[in-house]
């Protein structure tokens, strides 16, 4: 516990302290925002805005992590390495596509095709490591299993074990996607994607912590209540780096915005909601727990579809907050509403999490 507060306490502070220095910084090199010319007009005001803010998250989560292996006397697990690999690469993507809009001078960064590569080889490596490293009950940081609260009896190597690492590197990169997209559409106001975020990664210290200590490793006698993933308490350190990182760069980040995370911060986020899910065998439950980012993405969805077949629109605007934005809702008023639903989201993931536990 309290590698725990260590990590979430250094990594805020870190990003409390160092954001003002990164803006300074970028302020003076005028590396600001792009606004995308379609978008909400009240949006115009916020050209120039320093971006590239996920830079401090990553430092400062990365910082927070280190602080707590130190305090604790002990090595990294497989696990958070991995979970740590994917953010960082994916937010070195983002940063590439955020570099590039400012470099470039408008609101599109790397190409499709290049942005495509760089997220594919990050997620395709971690998808074949995260399948090594098996500790001494020859358990690795994540299996060919389909998960929900725990391992399901779906097996992707039903085939064999060629076919289950190919299935389970698709099945970890389309997550790996969804969740960077899902993040990164979130992104759109002032503090909204800090702020759900917060509510995601605060939940999944808890997922670890209780896994930790119901974990098959530790207990006399395995059973249907124990949980099988291979570092729990390293995971719940992560999340709670991350955590930290966010509500310290929150300060900065809340309405009106002195910086935006940028794809960096987005893309960082993203993958490493990913990685915890897939790690921590909850991959379908964090559907649930991040609920807030999969409504947002199912906005754009619907509203692309629904216009491809009928030439209509079914909101004024998507993603879903740029609609309310259209009907005249406040920015800060959005932002708040959708922070108290994530915050639900959150809960009902971790109630569903702890009821399987109570009746199993």
């Amino acid at each position: 516990m309290i590698a725990i507060l260590v990590a979430s306490g250094v990594s805020l502070v870190v990003a409390l302290f160092g954001t003002p220095l990164f803006i300074r910084f970028l302020v003076h090199r005028n590396y600001g925002q792009f606004v995308r010319q379609d978008g909400p007009t009240a949006h115009f005001t916020k050209r120039g805005t320093p971006t590239m803010g996920g830079v401090v998250i990553i430092g400062a989560a990365v910082v927070g992590f280190a602080a707590s292996m130190l305090v604790a006397e002990r090595l990294p697990s497989a696990s958070a390495l991995l979970a740590l690999y994917l953010m960082v690469g994916l937010g070195v993507v983002g940063f590439l596509d955020d570099f590039t809009k400012i470099r470039k001078q408008r609101s599109l960064g790397l190409t499709p095709r290049a942005k495509i590569i760089g997220q594919g080889f990050v997620g395709i490596t971690f998808s074949v490591l995260a399948l090594q490293f098996p500790n001494r009950n020859a358990r690795t940081p994540a299996s060919t299993s389909i998960s929900f609260l725990r391992d399901t009896n779906l097996d992707l190597a039903f085939a064999g074990a060629t076919v289950g690492l190919i299935l389970f590197v698709i099945w970890a990169n389309f997550l790996i996607t969804a969740w960077s997209n899902a993040v990164n559409l979130t992104d759109g106001l002032d503090g909204l994607a800090t702020g759900v975020s917060i509510a995601v990664f605060g939940a999944y210290v808890l997922v670890g912590i209780w896994q930790l200590n119901q974990s098959c490793q530790r207990l006399a006698v395995a059973g249907p209540r124990c949980y099988e993933v291979r570092d729990p308490q390293d995971l719940a350190i992560v999340s709670a780096a991350i955590a930290g990182a966010l509500i310290g760069f929150l300060w900065w980040n809340a309405s009106p915005a002195k910086i935006f995370m940028g794809d960096t911060g987005s893309l960082a986020l993203g993958g490493a909601v990913a990685a915890l899910s897939i790690l921590s065998r909850t991959e379908i439950l964090a559907a649930i727990i991040g609920g807030m980012f999969v409504i947002i993405v199912m906005s754009d969805v619907i509203q692309i579809g629904f216009f491809k077949m009928t030439r209509r629109r079914v909101f004024k605007m998507a993603p879903l907050h740029h609609h309310f934005e259209l009907s005249g809702w406040g920015e800060v008023t959005i932002v708040i509403r959708f922070w108290l639903i994530a915050g639900l989201f959150a809960a009902l993931g971790m109630g569903i999490f702890y009821a399987e536990w109570v009746v199993s």
